[in-house]
Protein backbone atom coordinates (compact mmCIF):
# COMPACT_ATOMS: atom_id res chain seq x y z
CA UNK A 1 0.00 0.00 0.00
CA UNK A 2 1.49 3.65 -1.29
CA UNK A 3 1.72 6.51 1.72
CA UNK A 4 -1.43 8.79 1.48
CA UNK A 5 -0.82 11.12 -2.11
CA UNK A 6 -2.84 14.23 -0.41
CA UNK A 7 -4.78 14.67 2.24
CA UNK A 8 -6.63 17.29 0.44
CA UNK A 9 -10.18 15.92 0.05
CA UNK A 10 -9.97 13.16 2.50
CA UNK A 11 -12.41 12.31 5.07
CA UNK A 12 -10.92 11.75 8.29
CA UNK A 13 -12.10 10.45 11.96
CA UNK A 14 -9.85 11.52 14.64
CA UNK A 15 -11.06 9.80 18.02
CA UNK A 16 -9.96 11.28 21.72
CA UNK A 17 -9.75 14.73 19.36
CA UNK A 18 -11.51 16.99 22.38
CA UNK A 19 -7.60 17.59 23.31
CA UNK A 20 -3.73 16.59 23.09
CA UNK A 21 -2.65 15.10 20.67
CA UNK A 22 -6.00 14.18 18.92
CA UNK A 23 -7.10 17.85 18.52
CA UNK A 24 -3.55 18.53 17.26
CA UNK A 25 -4.31 15.98 14.58
CA UNK A 26 -7.27 17.28 13.41
CA UNK A 27 -6.59 20.67 12.94
CA UNK A 28 -3.30 19.56 10.76
CA UNK A 29 -5.58 17.09 8.90
CA UNK A 30 -8.39 19.99 8.32
CA UNK A 31 -5.25 22.63 7.28
CA UNK A 32 -4.46 20.55 4.51
CA UNK A 33 -7.63 20.25 3.37
CA UNK A 34 -9.52 17.06 4.81
CA UNK A 35 -12.92 16.94 5.90
CA UNK A 36 -13.24 16.00 9.66
CA UNK A 37 -14.76 13.99 12.18
CA UNK A 38 -14.42 14.69 15.83
CA UNK A 39 -15.09 11.92 18.17
CA UNK A 40 -14.71 12.45 21.80
CA UNK A 41 -17.02 12.77 25.30
CA UNK A 42 -16.85 16.52 25.75
CA UNK A 43 -19.37 18.30 23.45
CA UNK A 44 -18.07 21.53 24.58
CA UNK A 45 -14.57 21.41 23.06
CA UNK A 46 -15.59 19.37 20.07
CA UNK A 47 -18.31 22.34 18.94
CA UNK A 48 -15.47 24.87 19.80
CA UNK A 49 -12.99 22.67 17.51
CA UNK A 50 -15.51 22.39 14.76
CA UNK A 51 -15.91 26.21 14.77
CA UNK A 52 -12.12 26.82 14.98
CA UNK A 53 -11.62 25.07 11.92
CA UNK A 54 -14.87 26.43 10.22
CA UNK A 55 -13.02 29.66 11.10
CA UNK A 56 -9.91 28.59 9.20
CA UNK A 57 -11.81 27.96 6.33
CA UNK A 58 -11.63 23.71 7.00
CA UNK A 59 -14.92 21.45 7.24
CA UNK A 60 -15.40 19.63 10.23
CA UNK A 61 -18.26 17.38 12.50
CA UNK A 62 -18.42 17.09 15.67
CA UNK A 63 -19.66 13.68 16.99
CA UNK A 64 -19.96 13.73 21.03
CA UNK A 65 -19.31 9.83 21.97
CA UNK A 66 -17.48 8.15 24.55
CA UNK A 67 -15.02 5.33 22.42
CA UNK A 68 -16.11 2.55 24.97
CA UNK A 69 -20.17 2.57 23.95
CA UNK A 70 -20.21 0.43 20.81
CA UNK A 71 -23.97 1.59 19.59
CA UNK A 72 -22.88 5.41 20.07
CA UNK A 73 -19.85 5.04 17.85
CA UNK A 74 -20.90 2.51 15.43
CA UNK A 75 -24.12 5.25 15.18
CA UNK A 76 -21.40 8.66 15.16
CA UNK A 77 -19.54 6.50 12.44
CA UNK A 78 -22.34 6.50 10.05
CA UNK A 79 -23.81 10.45 10.76
CA UNK A 80 -20.16 11.35 9.66
CA UNK A 81 -20.42 9.14 6.47
CA UNK A 82 -23.86 10.63 6.00
CA UNK A 83 -22.44 14.22 5.99
CA UNK A 84 -19.57 14.32 4.83
CA UNK A 85 -19.03 11.15 3.24
CA UNK A 86 -17.14 7.79 3.30
CA UNK A 87 -14.10 7.88 5.82
CA UNK A 88 -11.05 7.44 3.85
CA UNK A 89 -8.53 7.70 7.48
CA UNK A 90 -9.17 6.48 11.12
CA UNK A 91 -6.84 7.97 13.67
CA UNK A 92 -7.43 6.32 16.96
CA UNK A 93 -5.69 8.36 19.19
CA UNK A 94 -8.26 8.35 22.08
CA UNK A 95 -6.69 7.02 25.45
CA UNK A 96 -6.71 6.89 29.30
CA UNK A 97 -3.44 7.01 31.27
CA UNK A 98 -2.15 6.46 34.58
CA UNK A 99 0.81 5.88 36.99
CA UNK A 100 0.50 3.80 39.84
CA UNK A 101 2.38 0.28 41.65
CA UNK A 102 0.10 -2.42 39.95
CA UNK A 103 -0.72 -3.47 44.33
CA UNK A 104 -2.32 0.33 44.28
CA UNK A 105 -4.08 0.97 41.18
CA UNK A 106 -7.62 1.15 41.75
CA UNK A 107 -9.62 -1.29 39.83
CA UNK A 108 -12.40 0.78 38.63
CA UNK A 109 -9.86 3.31 36.91
CA UNK A 110 -7.82 -0.42 35.29
CA UNK A 111 -11.13 -1.09 33.68
CA UNK A 112 -11.96 2.41 32.51
CA UNK A 113 -8.21 2.03 30.92
CA UNK A 114 -8.79 -1.25 29.55
CA UNK A 115 -12.34 -0.34 27.88
CA UNK A 116 -10.60 3.33 26.67
CA UNK A 117 -7.46 1.98 25.40
CA UNK A 118 -8.38 -1.75 23.68
CA UNK A 119 -12.05 -1.06 22.67
CA UNK A 120 -11.65 2.59 22.33
CA UNK A 121 -9.77 1.09 18.93
CA UNK A 122 -11.14 -1.49 18.24
CA UNK A 123 -14.84 0.01 17.64
CA UNK A 124 -14.21 2.68 15.58
CA UNK A 125 -12.07 0.12 13.39
CA UNK A 126 -15.16 -2.10 13.14
CA UNK A 127 -16.98 0.55 12.32
CA UNK A 128 -15.03 2.63 9.32
CA UNK A 129 -12.93 -0.40 8.33
CA UNK A 130 -15.66 -2.86 5.92
CA UNK A 131 -16.42 0.04 3.87
CA UNK A 132 -12.20 0.70 3.36
CA UNK A 133 -11.82 -2.67 2.34
CA UNK A 134 -15.10 -3.01 -0.09
CA UNK A 135 -13.12 0.37 -1.47
CA UNK A 136 -10.09 -0.98 -1.49
CA UNK A 137 -8.87 2.37 0.11
CA UNK A 138 -8.22 3.67 3.27
CA UNK A 139 -5.54 4.46 6.35
CA UNK A 140 -5.94 3.37 10.02
CA UNK A 141 -3.70 5.16 12.29
CA UNK A 142 -3.35 3.31 16.20
CA UNK A 143 -1.80 5.73 18.50
CA UNK A 144 0.01 3.39 20.80
CA UNK A 145 2.85 4.03 22.88
CA UNK A 146 6.74 3.23 23.27
CA UNK A 147 5.23 1.97 26.57
CA UNK A 148 3.40 -0.75 23.99
CA UNK A 149 7.01 -1.82 23.16
CA UNK A 150 9.35 -1.51 26.84
CA UNK A 151 7.15 -1.98 30.21
CA UNK A 152 8.82 0.15 32.75
CA UNK A 153 7.04 -0.16 36.69
CA UNK A 154 4.08 2.16 37.46
CA UNK A 155 3.03 2.03 34.09
CA UNK A 156 1.49 -2.11 34.44
CA UNK A 157 -2.04 -1.84 33.21
CA UNK A 158 -1.01 1.43 30.99
CA UNK A 159 1.71 -1.03 29.46
CA UNK A 160 -0.67 -3.71 28.94
CA UNK A 161 -3.29 -1.91 26.97
CA UNK A 162 -0.55 -0.51 24.90
CA UNK A 163 1.22 -4.12 24.32
CA UNK A 164 -2.64 -4.77 23.15
CA UNK A 165 -2.52 -1.82 20.82
CA UNK A 166 0.36 -3.18 18.99
CA UNK A 167 -0.56 -6.40 18.96
CA UNK A 168 -3.97 -5.34 17.09
CA UNK A 169 -2.48 -3.25 15.03
CA UNK A 170 0.32 -5.50 13.46
CA UNK A 171 -1.70 -8.19 13.17
CA UNK A 172 -4.46 -5.73 11.03
CA UNK A 173 -1.98 -4.79 9.11
CA UNK A 174 -1.46 -8.01 7.88
CA UNK A 175 -4.99 -9.33 7.42
CA UNK A 176 -5.75 -5.62 5.41
CA UNK A 177 -3.05 -4.84 3.42
CA UNK A 178 -4.21 -6.68 0.32
CA UNK A 179 -7.19 -5.31 0.75
CA UNK A 180 -5.47 -1.73 0.18
CA UNK A 181 -5.50 -0.56 3.68
CA UNK A 182 -2.61 0.67 5.50
CA UNK A 183 -1.73 0.56 8.62
CA UNK A 184 0.43 2.66 10.88
CA UNK A 185 1.32 2.30 14.67
CA UNK A 186 2.61 5.20 16.34
CA UNK A 187 4.64 4.77 19.13
CA UNK A 188 5.25 7.98 20.93
CA UNK A 189 7.03 8.71 23.69
CA UNK A 190 5.97 11.08 26.31
CA UNK A 191 3.82 13.57 24.92
CA UNK A 192 3.35 16.74 26.78
CA UNK A 193 -0.70 17.20 26.87
CA UNK A 194 -3.40 17.08 30.05
CA UNK A 195 -2.52 13.58 30.19
CA UNK A 196 -0.16 14.06 32.54
CA UNK A 197 -1.15 15.67 35.62
CA UNK A 198 1.45 17.18 38.31
CA UNK A 199 1.39 14.09 39.89
CA UNK A 200 2.10 11.92 37.19
CA UNK A 201 5.15 14.58 36.14
CA UNK A 202 6.33 13.95 39.67
CA UNK A 203 6.23 9.97 39.13
CA UNK A 204 8.28 10.23 35.27
CA UNK A 205 12.03 9.29 34.90
CA UNK A 206 14.18 12.57 34.18
CA UNK A 207 15.00 11.38 30.97
CA UNK A 208 11.63 11.45 29.87
CA UNK A 209 10.63 14.68 31.22
CA UNK A 210 14.09 16.30 29.23
CA UNK A 211 12.66 14.83 26.67
CA UNK A 212 8.72 14.96 26.32
CA UNK A 213 7.28 15.73 23.35
CA UNK A 214 5.09 18.58 21.53
CA UNK A 215 1.57 17.18 20.20
CA UNK A 216 1.93 19.27 17.39
CA UNK A 217 5.32 17.78 16.26
CA UNK A 218 4.22 14.72 16.91
CA UNK A 219 0.96 15.13 14.55
CA UNK A 220 3.02 16.42 11.95
CA UNK A 221 5.19 13.20 12.17
CA UNK A 222 2.09 11.11 12.25
CA UNK A 223 0.84 12.80 8.26
CA UNK A 224 4.54 12.72 7.20
CA UNK A 225 4.33 8.87 8.29
CA UNK A 226 1.24 8.32 6.26
CA UNK A 227 2.59 10.08 3.17
CA UNK A 228 5.82 7.64 3.37
CA UNK A 229 3.63 4.53 3.68
CA UNK A 230 5.17 3.94 6.83
CA UNK A 231 4.00 0.81 8.74
CA UNK A 232 5.11 2.23 12.18
CA UNK A 233 6.47 5.46 13.62
CA UNK A 234 8.35 5.35 17.17
CA UNK A 235 8.53 9.12 17.89
CA UNK A 236 11.47 10.74 19.18
CA UNK A 237 13.45 8.53 17.24
CA UNK A 238 15.92 7.57 19.11
CA UNK A 239 13.61 5.70 21.37
CA UNK A 240 13.29 3.21 18.69
CA UNK A 241 16.94 2.02 20.38
CA UNK A 242 15.48 0.76 23.39
CA UNK A 243 12.85 -3.00 22.07
CA UNK A 244 16.41 -3.26 20.44
CA UNK A 245 18.34 -3.18 23.44
CA UNK A 246 16.14 -4.81 25.64
CA UNK A 247 15.91 -7.42 22.34
CA UNK A 248 19.58 -7.99 22.32
CA UNK A 249 20.45 -7.87 25.56
CA UNK A 250 17.49 -8.61 27.68
CA UNK A 251 19.56 -8.44 31.44
CA UNK A 252 21.47 -5.66 30.82
CA UNK A 253 18.27 -3.32 29.92
CA UNK A 254 16.34 -4.88 32.79
CA UNK A 255 19.19 -3.62 35.03
CA UNK A 256 19.22 -0.08 33.78
CA UNK A 257 15.42 -0.20 33.48
CA UNK A 258 15.04 -0.79 37.44
CA UNK A 259 18.07 1.65 38.20
CA UNK A 260 16.92 4.40 36.02
CA UNK A 261 13.14 4.16 36.09
CA UNK A 262 12.66 1.96 39.33
CA UNK A 263 10.08 2.88 41.99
Amino acid sequence: MSGVPSFDGLVALVTGASSGIGRELALELAGRGSRVGLLARRRGELEALEGEIAARGGRALALPCDVTDRRGVLAAAGRLEEELGPVDLLVNSAGHGGHHSFLEWDLDDVERMLAVNVLGSVFPTRAVLPGMVARRRGWVVFMASVAGKVATPGESVYAATKFAVVGLASALSLEVEDAGVHVLTVCPGAVRTPFFDEEDLQKLPPVALRHMVEPGDLARAVLRALERGRRELVHPRWMAVAPRVQALAPGFFRRQVKRTVGR
